[in-house]
């Protein structure tokens, strides 16, 4: 067998197209000579790139393993066996579906496995931290279903359980939905799955950004309480763009059935590889210990910039992310993401909860260190990092911008 090109853990490879390989090769001097701080963003290992540009991108597998549409599928049932395999094993899960194509196609199952349009959804309120398929008004989510939302306390940012009890029974939700794209601190799963029993609801997980702290054993698991979790494979795992279902037994077959054929057609083949490959490597030490150096990072850095006068949401993290209000600087968030940018730093504009700002402009910044751990940041050099970013949102001189850029350059650019 031959090796993997080196090429390929840059995505550098030759396509023979002049203009797209200049497009890739563009993207991969951005990646390289910025600090790249994005929550939902990492680096694909090699052996992830190599699988996700093997043979399987031409195989058309419609259905499901055993019962496929198409001729020529065993090596793909194969494959896919293997995939949900390593995933139930990676998790403890009873149920595995690793067909979807995005986090949100699984969270779109979900919706159509156990609710129908019109139904209440229960969520965390996407100004306090939620995700836009948690019922925005400009998502499916908030237009098919009827959302309800719970908030975080004024007084430490946490989430109110109180009021998530209090709106479950009154209201009475199809679906009970803890999950986040920016909160930065663990769910209560014992309370609730209370809570859903109370209500006599569907307890769903959205692990998005939990699932890669989960599997490196840094939180408990959703798995044992919830009745389905969904997980994003790009997100803290260093796998391809795709998502996995994980689900009790008892709701197989909705699952299954609205996976395909009600959401999805055929499935990525070359991405269930991709997702084969990632579950393997998230079972290795390696995996935990650069987990566990994201998460330090994160907190090293939220400490630093908090140092320097700008607040941390919830007063921390206990994840790879971080929320930042920027508002002691008097600048927004979209403004906070355009300096920086600007500096080689790359990072989300976000929202407070109780923001006063809209969610286009916001208050705050969203960070994100798996990737800058993958390229060499550690706690030693998160001073001079927050000392580079403040800078860079204290000013819109373009020359400062540029020297911070040029003194940044070997701060977590590998």
């Amino acid at each position: 067998m031959s090796p993997v090109p080196a090429d390929l853990a840059t995505g550098n490879l030759p396509t023979g197209d002049a203009d797209v390989d200049a497009l890739i090769g563009r993207e991969v001097r951005r990646r390289q000579s910025t600090v790249q701080l994005l929550a939902s963003e990492t680096e694909p290992t090699v052996g992830v790139r190599a699988a996700m540009a093997s043979v399987f991108d031409a195989k058309y597998a419609e259905g499901m393993p055993g019962s496929r549409y198409h001729g020529g599928c065993e090596v793909a049932d194969d494959l896919e066996e293997l995939a949900i395999a390593r995933a139930g094993e990676l998790f403890g899960a009873e149920y595995v579906n690793v067909q979807p194509l995005s986090g949100s196609a699984a969270n779109l199952a979900v919706y159509s496995a156990f609710a129908q349009p019109g139904d209440p959804v229960l969520a965390l309120k996407l100004e306090h931290g939620g995700h836009q398929t948690h019922g925005s008004r400009a998502n499916f989510s908030g237009r098919w279903f009827s959302p309800l939302h719970y908030e975080v306390r004024r007084e430490d940012e946490l989430i109110d359980y109180d009021q998530v009890r209090d709106l479950a029974l009154v209201h009475r939700p199809r679906i009970l939905v803890a999950g986040a794209a920016s909160y930065a601190r663990p769910f209560d799963y014992p309370l609730l799955r209370q809570i859903a029993d109370e209500a006599e609801c569907i307890l769903w997980v959205d692990a998005a950004h939990l699932a890669g702290v989960v599997a490196a054993g840094l939180l408990p698991s959703p798995v044992p309480y919830a009745d389905v979790v969904t997980l994003s494979t790009n997100k803290v795992i260093r796998g391809p763009r795709g998502g996995i279902i994980l689900a009790r037994e008892q709701h197989r077959e909705a699952l299954r059935k609205a996976v395909f054929p009600f959401v999805q057609g055929g499935p990525s083949m070359h991405t269930i590889a991709a997702k084969a490959v990632a579950c393997a490597e998230s079972r290795t030490v390696g995996f935990a210990g650069y987990v566990r150096s994201s998460i330090d990072n994160a907190r090293a850095l939220g400490a630093e910039l908090a140092a320097r006068g700008v607040r941390v949401v919830s007063g921390g993290t206990d994840l790879h992310l971080a929320v930042i209000d920027v508002s002691a600087l008097g600048i927004s968030g979209a403004q906070a993401q355009y300096r920086l940018r600007a500096a080689g730093i790359v990072v989300d504009k976000a929202v407070l909860p109780f923001d006063t700002q809209p969610v286009t402009v916001g208050s705050a910044i969203r960070i994100g260190t798996p990737v800058a751990t993958e390229r060499g940041l550690t706690p030693e050099l998160a001073p001079a990092l927050a000392d580079a970013m403040i800078g860079a949102m204290s000013t819109s001189e373009h020359a400062a911008h540029d020297r911070i850029r040029r003194e940044i350059t070997d701060v977590a650019c590998g």
